[in-house]
């Protein structure tokens, strides 16, 4: 049975103005959608202009707030400064953008560290660096990292991975204990493994037979990778920007310093 106008919550985002980084496929899209359905003010961020106009144009067809795209990377000095030229201030930052892959310890080079860290961590620690005070200024604000359960049950195949979402949980909590006394939250979010664009390429590189059907690769990734996983299946990144679209909402004003998970129960509650 579908919802009537009368049963949708308003999210209380027409207004307000977000930039979500890495959007133009996957959860930052699904992100992104959801915050201009709720009438958000949608600033999205890339480094191919052709792929920013199709992900314009599906953001912007989910109607409610507007939509404007800026060619600049901010995993990069350079593309940072051009974003935040080009965007001085926003309500709600969400840190989306990241990179991963399944590789041996010992094949991790140093400028594979590097580059995870560069593009995972100081990418969001740049632009939070910029918004965060202005937030703090103006007595509202919402700053979003998106992380992972791979920051708590680090994988033994991703561990660079790994390190750069634990280190995403230390900024989030260290920036939240600024917000004391304030309107301004900062908080992150745990995806757990979600269907997106590169997903299907890499659960055929720790598949057993890459070329078996995609369904019995999935399953055979939760069985032997992710038993711990109680809904023992993707992802969809709508059911990660659901939560975030509530976390950027003054909805969830009491909602600070948390990692909040969205992992369909793959990791165990620590009490």
């Amino acid at each position: 049975m579908e919802n009537s106008k009368e049963d949708v919550m308003d999210l209380q985002l027409n207004g307000k103005t977000a930039l979500v980084t890495g959007a133009t496929a996957g959860i930052g899209l699904a992100i992104a959608k959801r915050l201009a359905a709720e009438k958000a003010a949608v600033i999205i961020c890339g480094r191919d202009q052709a792929k920013l106009d199709r992900a314009g144009a599906d953001i912007g067809a989910c109607g409610g707030g507007t939509v404007r795209s800026v060619l600049a990377d901010p995993a990069t000095e350079e593309g940072a400064a051009a974003l935040l030229k080009a965007v001085p201030g926003v309500d709600i930052l969400v840190n989306n953008l990241g990179i991963y892959e399944s590789k041996a310890f010992v094949d991790i080079t140093d400028d594979d560290w590097r580059r995870f860290f560069e593009v995972n961590v100081l990418g969001g620690a740049r632009l939070a660096r910029h918004y965060f005070p202005g937030m703090l200024v103006r007595d509202w604000g919402r700053v979003i990292f998106i992380a992972s359960e791979s920051a708590v049950m680090v994988p033994p195949d991703m561990i660079h991975y790994g390190m750069t979402k634990t280190a995403q949980l230390a900024i989030s909590r260290g920036l939240a204990g600024l917000t004391k006394g304030t309107r301004v939250t900062v908080n992150a979010v745990l995806p757990g493994p979600t269907r997106s664009e590169g997903i299907v390429d890499f659960l055929k590189s720790v598949a057993s037979d890459p070329d078996a059907p995609a369904a019995e690769i999935e399953a055979e990734f939760f069985r032997r990778d992710r038993s711990s996983s109680l809904i023992q299946r993707m992802i969809e990144p709508e059911e990660i920007a659901s939560l975030v679209a509530y976390v950027a909402s003054p909805l969830s004003s009491a909602t600070n310093g948390a990692a909040l998970r969205v992992e369909g129960g793959l990791t165990p509650t620590v009490v």
